[in-house]
């Protein structure tokens, strides 16, 4: 089961630059079956800009930035220190019957975790491939060690409460049944300017996973058309017909913002391309005072 998103704006824009780049979104939904969202918060003037933010989408990597603040959340409270190791292995139980799973390399892009099977990797350093390259071997491995349940029970404390974090990577029986991992624009949102106002977990966990966000190797999609210089930390998602990016971006104004935006229903190069055209509209709009409108 695929959850589909209601591509309906959520309200509307009383500026014509903001009317204008609704009607830019709009135009780019051609069929029932595809739909963007965009959430966006200027951090430094509070000022917003969303548009489907609450339409319910498969949340694919997406879901490991929930992963990565739950695994800073227990270090903090003592479970275990980021510079611990865990031993790397390559079997996993669904979470339909506890029948065991294993994932292979063609399933994960610039995976440097397989090299250490049969050795030990450092937590940190198991979050940091997680983010960076997406390695779907590290999630699975942090996920079974900090619990999927609790992942989902953190989210509360950020009042994403439409982040379903119920299972690892590649569990083909949870996915044929519909137990998915699921999210929103808005509560992305949420996460993303918590870490950036250094407010996820404490200001030295922020600051660390602030570093690891900054340091993505998937470039193709908020980023693409941005000045170069532009900082910008971000996670981005792919599965079949779903692409997304979430963003903390520092304008070369100083303002710092976030930016997400999630699609389905494209192909992949069209919806990197939408992405980053709306990103690069987002950007243009920026200037000394601001955009977007309070709510």
């Amino acid at each position: 089961m695929l959850f589909l998103a209601v591509c309906a704006p959520s309200y509307e824009s009383s500026r014509s630059n903001f009317d204008s780049l609704r009607q830019n979104i709009s135009n780019r939904i051609e069929t029932d079956e595809q739909c963007i969202a965009v959430a966006f918060e200027n951090l430094a003037t509070g000022d917003t800009f969303l548009f489907n933010e609450k339409a319910m989408m498969h949340a694919a990597s997406l879901m490991k930035v929930p992963v990565m603040i739950e695994v800073y959340g227990q270090a903090e409270g003592g479970a275990f220190s980021m510079n611990d190791s865990l031993p790397i292995t390559n079997e996993f139980k669904s979470i339909v019957d506890g029948s065991p799973f294993s994932l292979t390399f063609d399933e994960d892009a610039l995976e440097s975790v397989y090299a250490r099977l049969g050795q030990k990797m450092r937590i940190r350093d198991l979050a940091y491939f997680m983010i960076i390259e997406s390695s779907n071997l590290a999630t699975n491995i942090l996920i079974e060690k900090v619990g999927a349940e609790n992942v989902m029970q953190r989210m509360k404390a950020f009042h994403a409460n439409d982040i379903r974090v119920l299972r690892g990577v590649e569990d083909l029986k949870a996915f044929h049944q519909g137990l998915n991992n699921t999210t929103t624009a808005f509560d992305m949102l949420l996460l993303m300017k918590a870490v950036a106002r250094h407010e996820a977990i404490s200001f030295a966990a922020s600051e660390d996973m602030l570093k690891i966000l900054a340091d993505q190797t998937f470039k193709t999609k908020i980023p693409a058309l941005l000045p170069a210089g532009t900082k910008v930390a971000h996670k981005t998602g792919h599965i079949t017909a779903i692409d997304h990016d979430a963003a903390i971006i520092t304008h070369p104004n100083g303002q710092q913002y976030v930016l997400v935006v999630l699609t389905k229903g494209f192909e992949q190069a069209e919806a990197e391309k939408h992405i980053a055209e709306i990103s690069r509209n987002l950007f243009d709009l920026i200037d000394s005072t601001g955009i977007g409108y309070k709510r």
